[in-house]
Protein backbone atom coordinates (compact mmCIF):
# COMPACT_ATOMS: atom_id res chain seq x y z
CA UNK A 1 0.00 0.00 0.00
CA UNK A 2 1.39 3.36 -1.01
CA UNK A 3 1.91 6.12 1.51
CA UNK A 4 -0.70 8.32 -0.18
CA UNK A 5 -3.34 5.59 0.05
CA UNK A 6 -2.48 4.97 3.69
CA UNK A 7 -2.82 8.66 4.48
CA UNK A 8 -6.21 8.79 2.75
CA UNK A 9 -7.43 5.79 4.72
CA UNK A 10 -6.27 7.33 7.97
CA UNK A 11 -8.00 10.61 7.06
CA UNK A 12 -11.23 8.77 6.23
CA UNK A 13 -11.06 6.87 9.52
CA UNK A 14 -10.45 10.10 11.42
CA UNK A 15 -13.43 11.80 9.73
CA UNK A 16 -15.65 8.80 10.47
CA UNK A 17 -14.69 8.72 14.16
CA UNK A 18 -15.09 12.48 14.45
CA UNK A 19 -18.58 12.24 12.97
CA UNK A 20 -19.52 9.58 15.52
CA UNK A 21 -18.23 11.64 18.45
CA UNK A 22 -19.75 14.92 17.21
CA UNK A 23 -23.18 13.54 16.30
CA UNK A 24 -24.63 13.85 19.86
CA UNK A 25 -23.52 17.48 19.91
CA UNK A 26 -25.15 18.08 16.53
CA UNK A 27 -28.33 16.39 17.73
CA UNK A 28 -28.42 18.65 20.79
CA UNK A 29 -28.26 21.75 18.60
CA UNK A 30 -31.01 20.72 16.18
CA UNK A 31 -33.29 19.32 18.91
CA UNK A 32 -33.34 22.77 20.50
CA UNK A 33 -34.83 24.14 17.27
CA UNK A 34 -37.59 21.53 16.89
CA UNK A 35 -41.21 21.78 17.91
CA UNK A 36 -42.67 19.31 20.38
CA UNK A 37 -44.14 17.09 17.65
CA UNK A 38 -41.03 17.23 15.45
CA UNK A 39 -38.86 15.87 18.26
CA UNK A 40 -40.77 12.58 18.27
CA UNK A 41 -41.37 12.31 14.53
CA UNK A 42 -40.66 8.99 12.80
CA UNK A 43 -38.36 8.90 10.92
CA UNK A 44 -36.43 11.59 12.81
CA UNK A 45 -35.68 14.88 11.11
CA UNK A 46 -31.98 15.71 10.77
CA UNK A 47 -32.88 19.35 10.25
CA UNK A 48 -36.15 20.92 11.47
CA UNK A 49 -38.52 22.16 8.78
CA UNK A 50 -39.60 25.08 11.00
CA UNK A 51 -36.66 26.10 13.22
CA UNK A 52 -37.74 27.69 16.50
CA UNK A 53 -34.98 30.28 16.87
CA UNK A 54 -36.92 32.26 19.46
CA UNK A 55 -36.56 29.46 21.99
CA UNK A 56 -33.11 30.69 23.01
CA UNK A 57 -34.45 34.07 24.12
CA UNK A 58 -37.38 32.45 25.91
CA UNK A 59 -35.18 30.04 27.84
CA UNK A 60 -32.64 32.76 28.64
CA UNK A 61 -35.32 34.96 30.21
CA UNK A 62 -37.50 32.31 31.85
CA UNK A 63 -34.57 30.47 33.44
CA UNK A 64 -32.50 33.57 34.25
CA UNK A 65 -29.46 32.08 32.54
CA UNK A 66 -27.42 35.23 32.98
CA UNK A 67 -27.39 34.68 36.74
CA UNK A 68 -26.52 31.01 36.39
CA UNK A 69 -23.66 31.68 33.99
CA UNK A 70 -22.32 34.46 36.21
CA UNK A 71 -22.21 32.06 39.16
CA UNK A 72 -20.43 29.47 37.01
CA UNK A 73 -17.83 32.05 36.00
CA UNK A 74 -17.30 33.13 39.61
CA UNK A 75 -16.74 29.54 40.72
CA UNK A 76 -14.52 28.66 37.74
CA UNK A 77 -12.31 31.78 38.00
CA UNK A 78 -12.09 31.41 41.78
CA UNK A 79 -11.02 27.78 41.56
CA UNK A 80 -8.46 28.47 38.81
CA UNK A 81 -6.97 31.40 40.72
CA UNK A 82 -6.61 29.39 43.93
CA UNK A 83 -5.15 26.39 42.12
CA UNK A 84 -2.63 28.51 40.21
CA UNK A 85 -1.46 30.35 43.34
CA UNK A 86 -0.92 27.15 45.31
CA UNK A 87 -0.19 24.64 42.56
CA UNK A 88 2.60 26.41 40.67
CA UNK A 89 4.93 26.41 43.67
CA UNK A 90 4.08 22.80 44.49
CA UNK A 91 4.77 21.70 40.91
CA UNK A 92 8.08 23.56 40.87
CA UNK A 93 9.26 21.89 44.08
CA UNK A 94 8.30 18.45 42.80
CA UNK A 95 10.14 19.13 39.52
CA UNK A 96 13.38 20.49 40.97
CA UNK A 97 13.93 18.81 44.32
CA UNK A 98 13.96 15.03 44.04
CA UNK A 99 14.23 12.86 47.14
CA UNK A 100 12.23 10.11 48.77
CA UNK A 101 9.85 12.56 50.49
CA UNK A 102 9.12 14.38 47.24
CA UNK A 103 8.39 11.06 45.55
CA UNK A 104 6.03 10.15 48.37
CA UNK A 105 4.31 13.51 48.04
CA UNK A 106 3.91 13.04 44.29
CA UNK A 107 2.45 9.58 44.86
CA UNK A 108 -0.08 10.96 47.34
CA UNK A 109 -1.02 13.72 44.90
CA UNK A 110 -1.64 11.15 42.18
CA UNK A 111 -3.73 9.08 44.58
CA UNK A 112 -5.97 12.09 45.25
CA UNK A 113 -6.66 12.40 41.53
CA UNK A 114 -8.35 8.98 41.32
CA UNK A 115 -10.93 9.75 44.02
CA UNK A 116 -14.32 10.58 42.44
CA UNK A 117 -16.24 13.67 43.50
CA UNK A 118 -19.20 11.55 44.60
CA UNK A 119 -16.94 9.84 47.14
CA UNK A 120 -15.39 13.05 48.47
CA UNK A 121 -18.57 15.12 48.79
CA UNK A 122 -19.79 13.59 52.07
CA UNK A 123 -16.62 14.20 54.16
CA UNK A 124 -16.16 17.61 52.52
CA UNK A 125 -19.74 18.62 53.29
CA UNK A 126 -19.45 17.48 56.92
CA UNK A 127 -16.10 19.21 57.38
CA UNK A 128 -17.26 22.47 55.81
CA UNK A 129 -20.40 22.38 57.95
CA UNK A 130 -18.39 22.01 61.17
CA UNK A 131 -16.09 24.93 60.42
CA UNK A 132 -18.87 27.18 59.14
CA UNK A 133 -17.88 27.39 55.48
CA UNK A 134 -21.39 26.54 54.31
CA UNK A 135 -22.33 30.12 55.16
CA UNK A 136 -20.31 31.06 52.04
CA UNK A 137 -21.38 28.26 49.69
CA UNK A 138 -19.68 29.51 46.52
CA UNK A 139 -16.37 29.84 48.34
CA UNK A 140 -16.88 26.34 49.77
CA UNK A 141 -17.43 24.97 46.26
CA UNK A 142 -14.29 26.77 45.06
CA UNK A 143 -12.26 25.09 47.82
CA UNK A 144 -13.76 21.69 47.02
CA UNK A 145 -12.99 22.03 43.29
CA UNK A 146 -9.47 23.20 44.09
CA UNK A 147 -8.89 20.16 46.31
CA UNK A 148 -10.16 17.85 43.57
CA UNK A 149 -8.37 19.46 40.60
CA UNK A 150 -5.08 20.39 42.24
CA UNK A 151 -3.41 16.99 41.54
CA UNK A 152 -4.24 17.24 37.83
CA UNK A 153 -2.82 20.76 37.64
CA UNK A 154 0.33 19.89 39.62
CA UNK A 155 1.17 16.86 37.47
CA UNK A 156 0.81 18.82 34.21
CA UNK A 157 2.73 21.88 35.40
CA UNK A 158 5.45 19.71 36.94
CA UNK A 159 6.13 18.22 33.50
CA UNK A 160 6.37 21.75 32.10
CA UNK A 161 8.90 22.81 34.76
CA UNK A 162 10.96 19.67 34.11
CA UNK A 163 11.25 20.70 30.45
CA UNK A 164 12.91 23.99 31.45
CA UNK A 165 16.72 23.43 31.57
CA UNK A 166 18.03 23.69 35.10
CA UNK A 167 21.23 25.21 33.73
CA UNK A 168 19.33 28.44 33.09
CA UNK A 169 18.55 28.74 36.80
CA UNK A 170 22.16 28.02 37.71
CA UNK A 171 23.33 30.73 35.32
CA UNK A 172 20.88 33.18 36.90
CA UNK A 173 22.21 32.29 40.36
CA UNK A 174 25.76 32.89 39.19
CA UNK A 175 24.70 36.31 37.86
CA UNK A 176 23.48 37.29 41.33
CA UNK A 177 19.82 36.31 41.31
CA UNK A 178 18.30 34.59 44.31
CA UNK A 179 16.46 31.30 43.98
CA UNK A 180 13.15 33.17 44.08
CA UNK A 181 14.41 35.71 41.53
CA UNK A 182 15.55 32.96 39.17
CA UNK A 183 12.12 31.32 39.49
CA UNK A 184 10.18 34.52 38.77
CA UNK A 185 12.38 35.94 36.00
CA UNK A 186 13.67 32.80 34.27
CA UNK A 187 11.63 29.67 34.97
CA UNK A 188 8.12 31.09 35.21
CA UNK A 189 8.18 32.98 31.86
CA UNK A 190 9.43 29.85 30.09
CA UNK A 191 6.73 27.70 31.69
CA UNK A 192 3.85 30.11 31.19
CA UNK A 193 2.48 28.23 28.18
CA UNK A 194 2.07 24.98 30.11
CA UNK A 195 0.64 26.82 33.12
CA UNK A 196 -1.86 28.65 30.91
CA UNK A 197 -3.02 25.45 29.23
CA UNK A 198 -3.39 23.65 32.55
CA UNK A 199 -5.39 26.58 33.90
CA UNK A 200 -7.67 26.48 30.83
CA UNK A 201 -8.35 22.78 31.34
CA UNK A 202 -9.12 23.34 35.02
CA UNK A 203 -11.41 26.23 34.09
CA UNK A 204 -13.41 24.04 31.72
CA UNK A 205 -13.79 21.38 34.41
CA UNK A 206 -14.81 23.90 37.07
CA UNK A 207 -17.27 25.64 34.73
CA UNK A 208 -19.17 22.37 34.30
CA UNK A 209 -18.87 21.11 37.88
CA UNK A 210 -22.12 19.71 39.28
CA UNK A 211 -21.70 17.38 42.28
CA UNK A 212 -20.20 19.88 44.74
CA UNK A 213 -22.45 22.73 43.60
CA UNK A 214 -25.63 20.68 43.86
CA UNK A 215 -24.74 19.39 47.33
CA UNK A 216 -23.31 22.54 48.91
CA UNK A 217 -25.20 25.47 47.33
CA UNK A 218 -28.84 25.48 48.36
CA UNK A 219 -29.70 29.10 47.49
CA UNK A 220 -31.01 29.27 43.92
CA UNK A 221 -29.50 32.71 43.31
CA UNK A 222 -26.00 31.31 43.94
CA UNK A 223 -26.22 28.09 41.93
CA UNK A 224 -24.17 27.65 38.72
CA UNK A 225 -25.50 26.76 35.28
CA UNK A 226 -24.91 23.03 35.73
CA UNK A 227 -27.38 22.96 38.63
CA UNK A 228 -29.75 25.17 36.67
CA UNK A 229 -29.81 22.58 33.89
CA UNK A 230 -30.70 19.92 36.44
CA UNK A 231 -33.73 21.98 37.48
CA UNK A 232 -35.44 20.96 34.22
CA UNK A 233 -35.49 17.36 35.34
CA UNK A 234 -38.62 16.02 36.98
CA UNK A 235 -40.94 13.01 36.99
CA UNK A 236 -43.13 14.48 34.22
CA UNK A 237 -40.61 16.59 32.31
CA UNK A 238 -40.89 16.49 28.51
CA UNK A 239 -39.61 19.94 27.48
CA UNK A 240 -36.65 18.48 25.63
CA UNK A 241 -36.33 21.43 23.28
CA UNK A 242 -36.01 23.82 26.25
CA UNK A 243 -33.48 21.51 27.87
CA UNK A 244 -31.43 21.34 24.69
CA UNK A 245 -31.62 25.12 24.19
CA UNK A 246 -30.33 25.66 27.73
CA UNK A 247 -27.58 23.07 27.20
CA UNK A 248 -26.61 24.72 23.90
CA UNK A 249 -26.15 28.15 25.49
CA UNK A 250 -24.28 26.54 28.38
CA UNK A 251 -21.89 24.42 26.32
CA UNK A 252 -21.17 26.69 23.34
CA UNK A 253 -18.82 29.14 25.15
CA UNK A 254 -16.65 26.28 26.39
CA UNK A 255 -16.57 24.71 22.93
CA UNK A 256 -15.58 28.06 21.43
CA UNK A 257 -12.73 28.44 23.92
CA UNK A 258 -11.49 24.93 23.17
CA UNK A 259 -11.62 25.42 19.39
CA UNK A 260 -9.84 28.77 19.52
CA UNK A 261 -7.11 27.52 21.85
CA UNK A 262 -6.75 23.92 20.68
CA UNK A 263 -3.27 24.43 19.20
CA UNK A 264 -2.02 26.04 22.38
CA UNK A 265 -3.63 23.32 24.50
CA UNK A 266 -1.98 20.53 22.52
CA UNK A 267 1.43 22.24 22.55
CA UNK A 268 1.14 22.87 26.27
CA UNK A 269 0.20 19.28 27.05
CA UNK A 270 3.19 17.97 25.09
CA UNK A 271 5.68 20.61 26.23
CA UNK A 272 7.00 18.36 28.98
CA UNK A 273 7.00 15.13 27.00
CA UNK A 274 10.55 15.56 25.68
CA UNK A 275 13.63 17.02 27.33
Amino acid sequence: MSEMMRNRLMLAAAIFLAAIYLFPLYWMYITALKTGSAMFATPPQFWPSDPQWQIYGEVWQSRNMGRYLFNSLVIAFGAVSLICVLGVGCAYVLARYRNVWVDIGLFLILMLQVLPASLMITPIFVGFSQIGLLASPRFAVILAIAAKSMPFFVVLVRATFMSVPQELEEAALVDGNSRVGAFWHIVLPLARNGILVSAILIFMQAFGEFVYSKSIIQAVELQPASVGLNSFMGPNTNEWNNIMAYATMYVTPILAIFVLLQRRIVSGLTSGALK
